[in-house]
């Protein structure tokens, strides 16, 4: 385990009976609040002293309500300082409405609309979800990517267009692990790590592996490619926790990485375990 507190930028807490989301009936294992509480009982050893909150697809119209639902668990736990929430960015300019109100919770670090509950992921690049992007920087804010690895060609597309909007790939780009492909995510990543204003998340991998007969041999080769793409001063440590307890127990996935990491510098350790989510999630401001 690292020898210090970490950063975990990609966890999900929600609550069923206070808000909908329809996605968690085909998964009942899930289907229940998370909350703090329960972070803290499934990461075990692991000393978590900063969290940021990733959107949880909640049913369309409550993004607001789940911003303030979330904000309200930071007034309570100072470890909770940073939120991903969703934004209806293909609303292009008018995206700015749903910002100011998102703007109003304090934690507000960047936004995200999922793209892999998409059929034709194309979509990110009409003119209007291009228009949307570009409000973000006025607000400080960056985008997350949550895509599958089919759709790699429009995040990339999408961050070139981009220039100035800080992207996120959240889960190394969702690669097809569970039918050990490699191409075309394996040069995709490469292609996607040459743009400056893309950082890579290492978090959800386990999950596209098979979820019953995974083994750490499958999973590394992704992870490590990852990292040596982007290199350790743009990768950073994440959880996919609640829906990581559909494959692992959260000190497994920190044990795997301990391993992929071995023999890094402190300095690579600090950078990818805490340093680099401070300093792209703003983790440090009031």
């Amino acid at each position: 385990m690292p020898g210090f507190p970490i950063v975990d930028s990609h966890v999900h807490l929600y609550d069923p009976t206070w808000l909908r989301y329809s996605w968690l009936k085909r998964l009942p294992r899930l289907d229940r609040r998370f909350d703090l509480a329960d972070l803290d009982r499934a990461r075990g050893p692991v000393q978590i002293d900063k969290i940021v909150f990733a959107e949880v697809c909640v049913d369309p119209g409550l993004h607001l309500a789940e911003a303030a639902w979330v904000q309200r668990l930071a007034d309570q736990d100072p470890r909770l300082c940073g939120m991903i929430a969703h934004a209806p960015i293909e609303k292009g300019a008018a995206v700015e409405e749903d910002l100011v109100r998102l703007a109003e919770n304090r934690i507000l670090r960047g936004v995200r609309r999922l793209m892999e509950i998409e059929v034709d992921q194309s979509f990110v690049l009409e003119p209007r979800f291009i228009e949307g992007l570009e409000v973000l920087p006025r607000f400080g804010l960056g985008f997350d990517i949550c895509v599958k690895h089919w759709g790699l060609v429009f995040a990339i597309e999408l961050a070139r267009r981009c220039p100035e909007v800080g992207f996120v790939l959240d889960h190394i780009g969702k690669p097809g692990i569970r039918h050990g492909l490699k191409e075309p995510w394996w040069s995709q990543i490469q292609e996607l790590a040459r743009l400056p204003n893309v950082v890579c998340k290492v978090s959800g991998v386990i999950t596209e592996a098979d979820h019953a007969r995974w083994t750490k041999e499958q999973v590394r080769p992704y992870i490590e490619h990852a990292i040596e793409c982007f290199g350790f001063d743009r990768v950073l440590y994440g959880s996919d926790w609640t829906v990581a307890e559909l494959t692992h127990r959260y000190p497994e996935w920190v044990a795997l990485l301990d391993e992929v990491l071995a023999g890094c510098s402190e300095s690579e350790l600090r950078r990818f375990w805490r340093d680099n989510a401070i300093r792209c999630y703003r983790l440090d401001e009031g």
